[in-house]
Formats: C-alpha cells, structure tokens, sequence
C-alpha cells in the first residue's frame, strides 16, 4: 500500500473513524511530552516513497496541538515521504484572518506559512471560517464543507418540507455559506442583523426575513461561547418562529456556552465531531454527526487523483 495514515493527539476518535472507513490502519508513531513539556515524536515504521495523510484537528489546546502536527510533518519529510497532506479538519486562528486594527497580526497567514514551511504539499480542510485562507498558501487546498452530513440530518430528522423550513445567517458575513445550505434544502432564507460590542460578545438586533410559523434552522461555522447563537434563537422566536436548530461546524464551545445553551429555547444544536466534543454529556441538546465519511472519501480521491469538489456537486 503506498498510501499511509498518521495523527496526532487532538482527535484520536475521528482519525479511526476515517481509519475504518478506508480499510487503512493508522500507522505508528509516537507523540510523547518530555518532562519540560516539549514534543518528542518517532515514526515508527518506514514512510520512504509513501503518499502520506497527517490527521490534526488543531483545536483546543490550538497552540499545543498545532505544533504537535508541525513536528510530526517535519519528521516524515526528514524520513522521505513521497508527498505529505495534513488533514485539519478545525483550522486553528481562523478568526484572524485579516487587520482589524492597528499593528494587528493576520495569524491564519502565519499558520499557514508554518505549514508550509514544515514541509506539507498539501492540505484538506472543513468549513473554514472565510474561505480567502486558501489564498493564503501556496499549495493545493481542498476544502470540504458539513453541508451534506448536516442537510441528510434535517431532511430525515427534522422536516423533509422545504415549505416548512427556513435558513438562517446568524450575520451577514455567514449568507454566502447559508444561502448554499438553503439551495441544499430548496428553503428560504433569513438574516440576524447584528452588533458586536466587544471580542466574544454580540447583541442580536432584528430578523431580516420571513420566519413566521417556520422551523428555523441557523447554520454557521463556529459556535464559540455561544452568546451569538442564543441571542438569535431569541430573536427568532420573538419573530414567530415555531422552533428553532442550529446546524454549526466546529463546536469549540468555550467559556459559558454550555451554561447559555441549557439555558436557551434553541430545540437543537447540530455539530461535527471536527474538534471532540467533550461537554456532550452537559447538554443534551447538543447533537454530534460524524464527518469521518467525508473526509475518508476525499482522501481516496486525492490519493487517486479524482475531483475532490465532485463530492457537492
């Protein structure tokens, strides 16, 4: 087999999944700490001449675990891979991914240049948060999107009516994303208009949209403290809506989110398991769909060199 599978630490659980459902056993390494707390990582098996796919999920702890994965890549390519993709299903500092003020850093480009710079030739990714991050690299990216795991999951389990839903962007910076979402359904579409004060924290104003007597569905990348989410489910409800889900990406779910969620009129929030979810056993309206699938099927493609971007058409 030219083709070898390698993780690191941050989501053990989704890289056997995607293990499995190739029929391609994750090969041996170790990724250990010294009593410093540096990274010591050996390969264990020869990767001389192999196409090689690095699973990372650099979520939380972002920074530990993205230089797990930059030590990892460095020594396969000291070790001769033929060629080495990393497989980040969550990108970490995507959020900084421009200035937004005054001698601010654009941190999504540096990670990208530490990718690049340890050695990948290639990388797979889900649902980043802008989608101008491919630009940032100077090497192929694949990126994939939850749409189809997530719209499977409402037609079977929440409405199969396209007259009954509605999509909605929690901003105006999410309609692109909600737009191709509600094409996926044949529902309509809906927008939070909102203000932010301050890092982490927002204010829901008005609903732009028809959502009366309509299941509302709001689909975003992160849910981060959840502050934003529950402000609109609010908003929604206040507009008419009969029930409100949320069908979000990552679930970083840091600070008070999970507090705010049990807290919240919001029916359902529907994640992927791109970062473990470890606070599931909190909250049970926090629903967990596998994109494991999805990533071993892009994998094969890009191992065979088929279209990747076929999987949405």
């Amino acid at each position: 087999m030219n083709v070898k599978l390698f993780t690191g630490n941050s989501n053990i659980q989704l890289a056997k999944g995607i293990s499995d459902s190739i029929g391609i056993p994750i090969s041996s390494a170790s990724v250990k700490r010294f009593s410093d707390g540096e990274i010591n990582v050996e390969i264990n098996e020869s990767v001389r001449g192999k196409k090689i796919f690095v699973i990372q999920s650099t979520s939380f702890p972002a920074n530990e675990n993205l230089m797990e994965l930059l030590i990892i890549v460095d020594a396969l390519k000291r070790a001769s891979a033929a060629s080495i993709t990393a497989v980040i299903p969550y990108y970490c500092y995507a959020r900084q991914d421009r200035k937004v003020a005054p001698r601010a850093p654009i941190t999504a480009k540096l990670v990208a240049d530490l990718l690049q710079t340890a050695g990948i030739d290639r990388l797979l990714t889900v649902d980043l948060h802008a989608g101008q991050i491919q630009g940032f690299f100077d090497i192929p990216v694949d990126h994939l999107y939850s749409l189809p795991v997530m719209t499977n999951y409402i037609e079977s389990n929440i409405s199969s009516d396209k007259n009954e839903i509605v999509v909605v962007s929690p901003d105006a910076g999410g309609v692109e994303r909600a737009r191709l979402f509600g094409k996926k359904l044949e529902a309509g579409l809906a927008i939070i208009d909102k203000r932010r004060d301050k890092p982490n924290q927002s204010q829901a104003l008005h609903v732009i949209g028809d959502v009366s007597n309509k299941i509302a569905v709001i689909v975003d990348d992160i849910v981060d403290t959840a502050g934003t989410l529950c402000n609109s489910v609010d908003a929604l409800l206040d507009n008419g809506a009969v029930a409100v889900y949320a069908c979000i990406t990552h679930p970083v779910l840091s600070g008070q989110a999970v507090e705010r969620l049990n807290n919240s009129k919001i029916s359902k929030l529907i994640v992927t398991d791109t970062i473990p979810c470890r606070t599931i056993k909190e909250c049970s309206k926090i629903e967990v769909l596998s994109i494991a699938t999805l990533l071993a099927e892009a994998i094969k493609r890009i191992h065979h060199d088929v279209s990747v971007s076929s999987l949405f058409d």
